[in-house]
């Protein structure tokens, strides 16, 4: 499963888009499959499943949750592991911050409870010490998601490629996630050893797309 995931991972998410429909996200996940992508990552259970449905390629699942009081929304509680497994992704992706999350659980913990119905786990993170920790407590795969998304990382210039050099240095396969935006960035993170990059706006966001082009026009 992680050999296959080597190459392009295509992140398939239109939150608040008129995309966003299980069926519509499933479509475009097809397309990434048929141009090239080794795999997609998709948020929301019914989604999961509809492009599980859909796909060959390898699905890494994540659920998005806000809790009062808690900074963590990357699949941060057991609910989030128990709902994207019983849609069939493959790869369950979870915030590997040491913040505090709901129930106290660690990352140990939900890297444990990930294993425990069948699915790879992916650490999302925000820093090179969050890869090692995450690495230490048996992750499977460690991602640069969430650099410069929390306090200490605010700021950081995107691609991470310093932190992405820190991961793969684990010995675990490290994805470069987060302000991929041409082939020259994956370029990039293939030279500063990433097993897969992630690409989701530059490639899946039309909102954001078209936007940017209209606002180029004068008015």
């Amino acid at each position: 499963m992680i050999e296959r995931l080597r190459g392009l991972i295509v992140s398939v998410q239109a939150p608040g888009s008129l995309l966003d429909t299980p069926a519509t996200i499933a479509l475009l996940a097809r397309v990434a499959e048929a141009n090239g992508a080794s795999g997609v990552r998709v948020q929301g259970g019914a989604t999961i499943g509809a492009v599980k449905r859909a796909v060959t390629v390898p699905v890494i699942g994540l659920v998005k949750r806000a809790y009062d009081g808690f900074s963590p929304y990357i699949t941060p509680s057991l609910r989030e592991v128990a709902e994207i497994a019983a849609a069939g992704a493959d790869i369950i992706a979870f915030d590997a911050t040491a913040r505090p999350r709901p129930g106290s659980l660690d990352v140990a913990d939900l890297i444990v409870a990930i294993h425990d119905r069948g699915a790879l786990a992916m650490a999302d993170c925000s820093s090179a010490a969050d890869g090692v920790a995450a690495a230490g407590a048996g992750a499977d795969l460690l991602a640069t998601t969430l650099c410069g998304y929390t306090e200490e990382t605010e700021g950081l210039a995107l691609p991470a490629l310093g932190v992405l050099r820190e991961l793969a240095r684990t010995g675990r396969p490290a994805i470069a996630e987060g302000g991929v935006a041409t082939p020259a960035d994956v370029a990039a993170a293939v030279a500063a050893g990433a097993h897969a990059v992630v690409v989701g706006t530059a490639i899946t966001n039309v909102d954001v797309l078209v936007r940017r082009f209209a606002a180029s026009i004068p008015t």
